[in-house]
């Protein structure tokens, strides 16, 4: 936290409070403006924390606004799942949530008064008619042959398009600006188009709608945004965001900052791709814990707080980089480190029989939950004669350094007692099937009662009284570090990861996990982080999900980074 305080001021920061001095702006106002045609993912949660973040910071406060200016692919569900996924993320928007579509009789009066000015005219050019005349980076475009209408038969034309006497895709309304400007983005826009579909909340009453780089600018003063903060992409539309302020004399005009947006290796962002993998049902929808989508993020035991540090961490500048996932899990590592309690759970489980031990005897041993959090006690964990450990954790034959069960060896169980193997059997095929073992009385709690060494610790869990669960084991959707760029002739989803997910049925674990909640959290001990799935599992049929592994690459590079600076 210290750290995070000494850190120099990002170059949104020092505008903000650079206005703020000069008296700009009395209290700093922003706007999250999602489109509800899908859900949110990971990139658009550095929007939000920039967003909502910096109105936190300087008292202000953000607006959440709906960018739903294209029916085609909205819908209500979205909107829902939205709302609670920034909910979820902690963010605060009060009463404050809006819709493009509520400023729509506005906006196209605005759109009046620039075909008044002789600054918009109505374009019967088809959209390739458009293109052709638009020019390229090195030539100039053309005027459309009805650029030059009278304003009156603009604003017939204009009207007429509302009542929708044009069809679809037939007529456009287009800014009159400059068809020679060096910025593509400043030759005659497009700022409203024909769409004859039922919008998710105005049903039929529009059928033209604006565009969002008409539509935007005008939505923020509006709502009386200060700070309109945008991902990089955005940077040569700023002069159009401009241009629509100016020519509509708008008071006290928001101003437009861009940043670079997040973008993380093995995973991609497009919305068109995500969908794409949900829809040929490479992925189990947009939940599916492999997704990048904050729903499957939740889903698969990351939290709100492990992504905004990730956030934090990579900053905010004007420099296109892409983050790696690995950073990402090391920052839910160290949350779930200090807030999921330490559980015993086997996977692959293979059966024990400690010969010397009472059969109609069960002991009871204190286990701490979370040694980074001693407030939250001790848990009861029962021992019998029959346990399950980890298939790895048996070897007939083990190579060196191989400090865990093996005929003739001794291990500590945890927290319980030193065993000792004595035989074992094996099926047809050779598989071990059982193992005998003997207990050590004196060890009871796992502590050497003579002095002598064992170096192996293994986790266990009492047959008796072990829970059945079906585990589903994470990771990277793709195998290749950039998915989006990959060889000529190559397809993206030729490159997914065929090991992203494992299923183990018939996982054992620890009885006190019998009641575990949806989204209960839990650091399997030895194994790594794993979350209560959220869909599927049920009392009596538990699923649960890997968050993350136990080895984090990144705290190495960190440790190692602090020493060499020391």
């Amino acid at each position: 936290m210290e750290e995070m305080e000494r850190r120099s001021k990002n170059f949104i920061e020092e505008i903000i409070e650079k206005d703020l001095e000069s008296g700009r702006v009395k209290e700093i106002r922003t706007r999250f403006p999602p489109e509800p045609n899908g859900y949110l993912h990971i990139g658009h949660t550095k929007a939000m924390c920039v967003d909502f973040g910096m109105a936190e910071k300087y008292g202000g406060k953000c607006n959440l606004r709906f960018d739903d200016t294209n029916p085609t692919k909205e819908d209500v569900e979205y909107v829902d799942a939205i709302i609670e996924d920034i909910r979820w993320m902690g963010f605060d928007f009060g009463d404050r949530v809006y819709f493009g579509s509520d400023y729509s009789e506005q906006i196209y009066q605005y759109a009046v008064q620039l075909i008044k000015k002789g600054l918009a005219y109505v374009d019967d050019l088809s959209p390739e008619e458009m293109r052709e005349y638009r020019g390229t980076l090195t030539e100039p475009g053309r005027e459309s042959p009805y650029r030059n209408r009278s304003i009156e038969e603009n604003l017939e034309l204009f009207e007429r398009m509302r009542k929708g006497e044009f069809e679809s895709g037939e007529k456009t309304l287009r800014a009159k600006i400059d068809m020679a400007s060096p910025n593509l983005n400043m030759r005659d826009p497009v700022i409203y188009r024909i769409k004859k579909e039922p919008h998710h909340r105005t049903g039929t009453q529009w059928c033209i709608y604006p565009m969002y780089d008409f539509a935007h600018p005008l939505q923020d003063a509006i709502e009386g945004i200060t700070h309109s903060l945008c991902s990089i992409e955005y940077v040569d539309h700023r002069p159009l965001y401009d241009w629509f302020l100016e020519k509509l004399e708008i008071p006290n005009p928001p101003r437009q900052y861009e940043f670079a947006r997040l973008n993380i290796n093995y995973t991609v962002m497009s919305k068109r791709k995500l969908r794409e993998l949900v829809e040929k049902g490479y992925v189990d929808g947009w939940d599916d814990p492999r997704m990048p989508t904050l729903r499957a993020l939740r889903r698969r035991g990351f939290t709100p707080a492990s992504i905004r540090n990730f956030i934090e961490l990579n900053g905010i500048s004007k420099t296109a980089s892409v983050a790696d996932w690995g950073l990402l899990e090391h920052c839910v590592r160290e949350d779930l480190n200090k807030n999921a309690d330490r559980v015993m759970a086997v996977l692959k489980p293979l059966k024990v029989v400690i010969e010397n031990y009472p059969e109609d005897l069960v002991e009871e041993f204190d286990v701490e939950n979370n040694p980074e959090r001693p407030e939250k006690g001790t848990r009861k964990v029962p021992f019998s004669r029959e346990i399950y450990i980890e298939r790895d954790d048996f070897a007939i034959d083990p190579p060196p350094k191989y400090f865990r069960l093996k005929p003739g060896g001794e291990v500590r169980l945890k927290n319980a007692y030193f065993i000792k193997c004595t035989g074992y059997e094996t099926d047809e095929n050779g598989e071990v099937t059982l193992v005998r073992a003997v207990y050590d009385p004196a060890s009871r709690g796992g502590e050497s009662p003579d002095g002598r060494k064992v170096k192996g610790t293994i986790h266990w869990v009492s047959a008796k009284h072990a829970i059945d669960a079906e585990v589903r084991l994470y990771d990277k959707l793709f195998a290749v570090e950039n998915p989006d760029d990959i060889p000529d002739g190559s397809d993206y989803k030729d490159y997914i990861n065929p090991d992203s997910l494992i299923v183990i049925k018939g996982a054992k674990l620890e009885p006190c996990l019998k009641d575990a909640k949806p989204e209960e959290k839990f650091q399997f001990l030895r194994i790594g982080y794993f979350c209560v799935d959220n869909k599927d599992s049920k009392p009596g049929n538990l699923v649960f999900n890997r968050t993350v592994g136990l080895k984090d690459t990144w705290a190495k590079i960190a440790s190692k980074q602090q020493a060499g600076n020391g």
